[in-house]
């Protein structure tokens, strides 16, 4: 009707062909084409003919219905991103993502997500690999009835995961862990970017800038290496990291569970040697610019650094008092005894101890404060 209306009113000469294609939404062009039509074919030369054929590309009803099993009956609950590179990688699907993501949306396997908004300020990655790293971790139940921390370190100028590991809560030791992980593996990098926790960063009062000038033992280890050390101030600023746990949160429960994994030590197994390697063969991207900012880590012993440092006064007994232990000094032949020495004590992420004086490590002990002696015969 309204097309007869436009019709009559350009045969008259009260329309133009563009005024006219105005009054129908569109072109001088296309109007132009359904006079032809219309003058032909009368009115049934306007019926848009694809709205009664069937594509040619649609697909067959056996493989949407068998595609749907297989969602609700291996992958029920997981987003569609995940369930889409599963279906890609191990079933040879051929279908595109969105393809497959309004089949299980029509079927009401999957929800729709509410659109998000936009981001109103970007900051561009740095563009070398090794410029930045990131450092966060997420409490969540990876396992049913099983609260851990994963930590996860990446590279801001691909995303790469350096480093990823479960553990029953985050603090300086998980960040040694993952910082020394990262070195052993890639080099040394140019700066950490992290949150403001306690065992990053001091904060003298809440909501003030962190203190720069008391190191935490993280701070004091990065100033060793010659790292700089970065504070965020907000979620959005680690932006990066908050959205990689988002995939991690989405996706790894679920894997664990399809893997049957139940402890810690299988979990940090599997992410090891299957999700972080797959992780980054889809998600990590090539850096801006040729070349990398990671640099060997020669003449450094990195445990001796990655680890919390105390200083302590030698008794008259030639013992050091240390959080309830009493660690002996072995007898040298370099120096007759350490009575009023201060010394330094060396915890390692593995829970064992060493004394130092100045450089010198004197000596070594389990976790129980007693002597190991092959590590005594190797320090003499």
């Amino acid at each position: 009707m309204r097309f007869q209306e436009a019709y009559a009113g350009w045969q008259d000469k009260r329309l133009t062909q563009q005024d006219a294609g105005q009054l129908l939404g569109v072109s001088e062009r296309t109007f132009r084409r359904q006079i032809g039509r219309f003058e032909a074919d009368g009115m049934q030369g306007l019926v848009d003919l694809r709205m009664s054929q069937v594509s040619s590309r649609r697909a067959p009803v056996d493989e949407v219905l068998g595609l749907q099993r297989l969602y609700g009956a291996d992958y029920a609950g997981w987003n569609v991103k995940h369930f889409h590179t599963c279906y890609a990688r191990d079933h040879t699907g051929t279908r595109s993502y969105s393809w497959v993501k309004n089949v299980l949306q029509e079927a009401k396997l999957v929800v729709r997500s509410k659109a998000r908004g936009k981001h109103r300020k970007k900051r561009e990655r740095k563009p070398l690999a090794g410029m930045m790293v990131h450092q966060d971790a997420s409490t969540h139940e990876w396992v049913p009835e099983q609260i851990w921390d994963l930590v996860v370190t990446l590279d801001d100028a691909t995303s790469e995961h350096t480093s990823m590991f479960f553990c029953t809560q985050e603090g300086t030791d998980s960040s040694f862990h993952g910082i020394g992980q990262t070195i052993a593996r890639h080099g040394m990098f140019c700066s950490l970017y992290t949150d403001r926790g306690s065992h990053y960063f001091h904060t003298p009062q809440g909501g003030d800038p962190v203190d720069k000038s008391h190191l935490t033992q993280v701070g004091r280890a990065l100033k060793q290496l010659g790292i700089e050390h970065i504070a965020a101030y907000s979620p959005e600023a680690r932006g990066r990291s908050e959205r990689a746990f988002d995939t991690h949160q989405g996706r790894l429960p679920k894997e664990l569970a399809k893997a049957g994994i139940t402890d810690m030590d299988a979990a940090n197994r599997y992410l090891e040697q299957v999700y972080m390697p797959n992780h980054n063969a889809e998600f990590a991207l090539p850096a801006a610019q040729a070349g990398s900012a990671f640099v060997p880590c020669i003449g450094v012993r990195l445990p001796d650094i990655l680890c919390t440092q105390f200083e302590r006064t030698v008794g008259n007994d030639n013992c050091v008092s240390f959080e309830g232990r009493t660690l002996q000094i072995p007898a040298s032949h370099t120096r007759a005894h350490y009575v009023k020495t201060r010394v330094r004590v060396h915890r390692y992420v593995d829970g064992t101890l060493a004394l130092f004086h100045g450089p010198r490590k004197l000596a070594v002990y389990d976790a129980q404060g007693q002597p190991i002696v092959e590590e005594l015969k190797q320090a003499a």
